[in-house]
């Protein structure tokens, strides 16, 4: 029992950075209908620059907490900066173009490796843990850290779930991942709300990667595992589906968590992509599909 409860709780952990994750993605691809594989890079820049704040912040004595508060709004900064020059000189100009998309995104990941790789170097880099100690939950441990990431996850995607279903700009996002051209005909300016779903999508990518970075090691390539992961979780879901990304997520979450203990990594990889072949051949259109 005890073991079920601390792999429940495992899996929960790892999912909630696979949903902030998945979310951008799924946000994107229903309001412009493109892939995005440059959104690793968001997610990776906003992490480095974490790492980087916080070392340097904490050398000149501000205390840890502070620091990190400084270093996440720096870092969700950066990476929303990233992504708006990104859509406005690329994306912008592939708007429901897969193809188009798609070639531009694998030039911009080929791109921002390499100034990654020049700016911040090949180290690994780590983050002090933010919030020390662990509680015990039902028998089982799970540290303060891991347990505010999950806590944050719940947050940010309730508010954005609220977001999209009560205020004026999500109905319009919605309305535009529904039927950009109806939506236009009855007033819905298409090219911002496609800039502010990307936007949206940026902040939350960065938002994760701010989260994960005091549980993780730091690199520029960290995002590359975690773009993986994602496309898995919003295929499984269903492209364009909020609560598909996050049942996806929680599927690729618990498998890996499970396989992992039970089996090995290596296996557990195996067996999440055996899981996307099969809801692709009963549900081609994902969990939660439509359109």
């Amino acid at each position: 029992m005890q073991t079920a409860i601390q792999l429940t709780l495992t899996s929960l952990q790892i999912g909630a950075v696979y949903i902030l994750f998945s979310l951008g993605l799924t946000l994107i691809f229903g309001v412009m209908r493109i892939v995005n594989f440059a959104h690793g890079h968001l997610f990776a820049l906003s992490a480095l620059v974490v790492a980087v704040m916080l070392s340097w912040l904490a050398g000149m004595g501000i205390p840890i907490l502070p620091a990190y508060l400084l270093a996440v709004l720096a870092g969700v900064t950066a990476s929303a900066a990233l992504g708006f020059i990104i859509y406005v000189f690329g994306f912008k100009y592939f708007q429901r173009d897969m193809v188009g998309s798609f070639i531009l995104s694998i030039g911009l990941v080929l791109l921002l490796d390499g100034i990654f790789l020049e700016i911040f170097g090949g180290a690994v880099r780590g983050v002090p843990e933010i919030l020390p100690g662990s509680v015990e939950i039902l028998g089982a441990s799970v540290t303060q850290q891991r347990l505010f990431l999950c806590g944050m996850a719940v947050v940010i995607t309730a508010v954005l779930y609220w977001a999209l279903t009560h205020t004026k700009l999500g109905k319009a996002l919605r309305a535009v991942s529904i039927d950009h051209e109806a939506a236009m005909l009855q007033g819905v300016p298409y090219s911002r709300m496609a800039l502010a779903g990307f936007m949206i999508a940026a902040v939350l990518a960065a938002l994760a990667g701010a989260l994960i970075a005091p549980i993780s090691i730091v690199t520029p390539v960290i995002g590359a595992d975690y773009l993986i992961k994602g496309f898995i979780a919003v295929i499984i879901g269903g492209l364009g589906s909020i609560p598909g990304a996050i049942l996806g997520a929680l599927f690729v979450a618990v498998i890996e968590t499970v396989g992992s203990f039970y089996l090995d990594p290596t296996s557990a990889m195996i067996t999440i992509f055996v899981l996307v072949i099969v809801v692709l051949l009963v549900r081609p259109r994902g969990l939660m599909g439509h359109g």
